[in-house]
């Protein structure tokens, strides 16, 4: 094969010839010199690069930097959030298993954990994050393979204690999932926690600009998958030559596995296009991660004393009842607020329908600021009591707070609370 690569759990770096940008390989396929070659790469996947359904050298240096960010062994880019969610628990759950997830969690992934997996026979056991450890130890079942959370909760904006369920999970020799879309890397590292695997929709902060969907799986490479609760990752793959993913790549083991069989099945990887447009987000995360959260916080403060404001929920005020928990995880609060209007569902799409500079959109995280009725829109597929369990009142608003002039945002905010 002509060109030079890494192994797939790491990245893509040509030697001597290393471009500023990170250059877009826009091909499904690469040329061997001979069968034998071919032979040896499907005997050996790692060895060099076999059809873009697995990996690609632009999605692979984005995956590098991505892993690096994190602090962790490697990592894979999936076509979105929600597969990267999938992907996460397929790779260690099967028919039979379950796995504890707290209720403080995406509507999407409600939707995904007790439904869809449900119909795989896959069972998640939801548990309040406030729950005692006594009462989320009783969860645990023999089957149960993983625990799952989001660092700040989409959009119910709470803040999961980290050490806390790390500490649970592997009292029970399970990892530890947490979704840190909202804080990224630039605000929250997980894996310094004790998280095993971080997850993202790519498509909120780390793209930043709303032009391209994606996830990402991080893969910590410190927990111990030889206990005998994770034989697939330890016994021969019958799908692939007899390989002991453990045996054979030590601490990546996790990571490879889910490329080796989960990316070659279901091949939601995503293309060489997508990934060099994320990786323009990611050389200006710090610095937008680090305005998001200055902007939000003026703007919570506003909120908070305005009269037609039922609550706001922004972990970053210091009436917030996850204060503690965001100064001891968070380098900031991120540019998400939830804020709940006196009047519900219909004040609440008054106020957002009088919103001149902020857009009406099913997105968040953007630079843009944009708003969102959850009740009505990303959540109605949920009923009154999931509704509740996952923080969500008919008078709630998710506000992304932008990167505009502050004092602008507050002008368009007091509009629509005028509008009330």
């Amino acid at each position: 094969m002509k060109m030079e690569t890494k192994c797939l759990h790491a990245g893509y770096s040509p030697k001597n010839t290393e471009p500023r940008v990170v250059p877009i390989v826009q091909s499904t396929t690469y040329v061997y010199d001979s069968t034998a070659e071919v032979a040896s790469v499907f005997d050996e996947p790692t060895k060099s690069l076999i059809y873009s359904r697995f990996a690609n050298p632009t999605v692979m240096a984005v995956e590098e930097k991505i892993a690096a960010l994190e602090g962790g062994v490697g990592a894979m880019c999936t076509t979105s959030g929600q597969a990267a969610t999938l992907l996460s628990l397929l790779n260690i759950c099967q028919t039979g298993d379950s796995f504890i997830s707290t209720t403080e969690i995406y509507g999407g992934t409600v939707n995904l954990f007790s439904f869809t997996l449900k119909k795989l026979g896959i069972e998640c056991i939801f548990v309040d994050k406030n729950a005692s450890d006594e009462e989320i130890l009783a969860k645990f079942k023999p089957n149960t393979k993983a625990v799952f959370g989001e660092t700040i909760a989409n959009p119910a904006l709470t803040v999961f204690d980290i050490e806390r369920f790390a500490r649970l999970a592997h009292q029970n020799n399970v990892p530890l999932i947490v979704d840190n879309t909202f804080a990224t890397p630039a605000l929250c590292r997980p894996i310094e926690f004790g998280a095993d695997i971080v997850i993202h929709s790519t498509s909120k902060y780390m793209d930043g600009h709303a032009v391209q969907v994606g996830g990402v799986i991080v893969d910590s490479g410190n927990f111990d998958w030889t206990s005998g609760k994770f034989p697939e990752l330890v016994e021969p793959d019958e799908s692939y030559h007899g390989i002991s993913y453990v045996e054979t790549y030590g601490k990546a083991a996790y990571i490879i596995k889910a490329r080796m069989q989960l990316m070659r099945d279901f091949g939601v990887y995503p293309a060489a296009h997508s990934a060099f447009l994320l990786n323009l987000g990611l050389e200006t995360l710090a610095v937008r991660m680090k305005q998001y959260c200055e902007n939000a916080l003026t703007v919570a403060k506003f909120l908070e004393g305005n009269d037609k404001i039922e609550s706001v929920k922004y972990p970053g005020l210091e009436s917030d009842p996850d204060y503690a928990l965001a100064q001891k995880y968070l380098a900031g609060a991120s540019g998400v607020i939830s804020l709940v209007i006196k009047g519900g569902r219909e004040a609440a799409m008054r106020f957002m329908d009088s919103l001149e500079l902020a857009s009406n959109e099913v997105h968040v995280a953007d630079i843009r600021t944009c708003v969102l009725h959850p009740a009505s829109e990303t959540h109605r597929q949920l009923t009154d009591e999931q509704l509740v369990a996952c923080g969500i009142d008919g008078g709630m608003v998710r506000l992304s707070v932008g990167l505009e002039n502050v004092n602008d945002i507050l002008a368009d905010l007091e509009k629509g609370l005028a509008a009330i």
